[in-house]
């Protein structure tokens, strides 16, 4: 007799290769709805599933984790991305419910949108996009749309690691000169080969910068990282992009900034209250703003759901799954 198939329940409408392929393993139950569950339909997923296939827009927490026990019968945490800060990983892992991730697939695609930021606050795109759009391009000028070239310019990476490596090589490429702030130094053949200075201290990083690009998680421990303070030490014409999570910046500072005009400009693709995000951000000229496209790709989103499945299936089998999470590591 074969082993009865778990009961997987996934909260957000996925990719259809990814939803047809568990269909096809597992006794699935898929949403109908793109829109994210709320806060009882979670906890009553939980209830009801072997193994729980969330979002980053699912927060899962001590107390719904303490309620869902009650079921007696979820056993995994499957969560569609690599970031886990939603989920609550040391009550779960009390509670004999594992979890797992998907890392290193978006690292490319992130890292390709950083680069994109960068470039068009610092060469004004956006402001040539609307001038065309409105029809109000008249034509060539010497001084028109004047922005600030990239080539030479001192790139500050906050968190230097898939993503973070990734980002540093497109930038070489582009002539820019590599900084990196990290809790430790890259080994010599990683960091040799980017031509990357390491600095200990944040604080004499940032004040020494072009760009800041925020490539970190966030945990407690990077929460605000980028504050008032710090966002102070920042040259008047230093920019600003954050593709990781919006936790890491504190927001309202940073819109007191830009808008002073003491920092250049910002390229922003997460915020720090996720869709409520700062509506000032909306009409300062100086910013470029993303709807969180940085793992936007097909390809990406058909790998993490690739790496989801593995996950699932190598737990069915009695392993351990490849992409185990644990509290340490977070």
């Amino acid at each position: 007799m074969p082993a009865p198939r778990l009961t997987v329940v996934v909260t957000r409408r996925l990719p259809e290769v990814v939803e047809t392929r568990m269909k096809e393993l597992f006794d699935v139950e898929l949403r109908e709805s793109d829109a994210p569950m709320t806060r009882e339909e979670l906890v009553a997923a939980m209830m009801r599933a072997d193994v729980l296939v969330p979002t980053l827009s699912d927060t899962i927490d001590a107390n719904m984790l303490a309620r869902a026990s009650a079921g007696q019968k979820l056993k995994l945490i499957a969560n569609y991305g690599a970031g886990v800060d939603h989920i609550d990983v040391s009550s779960a892992r009390q509670r004999g419910v594992l979890v797992s991730n998907t890392p290193g697939v978006v690292t490319e695609d992130t890292a390709d949108v950083v680069m994109a930021l960068i470039l068009s606050v610092t060469r004004r795109l956006p402001e040539g996009f609307q001038a065309m759009q409105t029809a109000s391009w008249k034509g060539w000028a010497p001084n028109a749309f004047l922005g600030g070239r990239i080539g030479g310019k001192r790139l500050g990476i906050l968190g230097m690691g898939r993503i973070g490596q990734a980002v540093a090589k497109r930038a070489r490429a582009f002539g820019m000169q590599i900084h990196y702030h990290n809790r430790r130094r890259l080994r010599p053949e990683i960091e040799a080969p980017l031509e990357a200075t390491w600095w200990e201290s944040l604080d004499q990083m940032v004040a020494r910068m072009d760009v800041i690009s925020v490539n970190c998680p966030h945990t407690p421990s990077t929460f605000h990282l980028l504050n008032a303070r710090r966002l102070k030490m920042l040259k008047p014409t230093a920019v600003v992009v954050n593709t990781s999570r919006g936790e890491v910046i504190d927001e309202n500072a940073l819109v007191r900034g830009l808008r002073a005009g003491e920092i250049a400009g910002a390229g922003l693709d997460v915020f720090e209250y996720g869709a409520e995000f700062n509506p000032e951000l909306r009409n300062l000229p100086n910013v470029v703003l993303l709807p969180h496209m940085g793992s936007a790709t097909v390809e990406g989103r058909a790998e993490m759901g690739e790496k989801v499945i593995i996950n699932i299936k190598t737990f069915a089998d009695g392993h351990r799954p490849p992409d185990l999470v644990v509290p340490g590591m977070v």
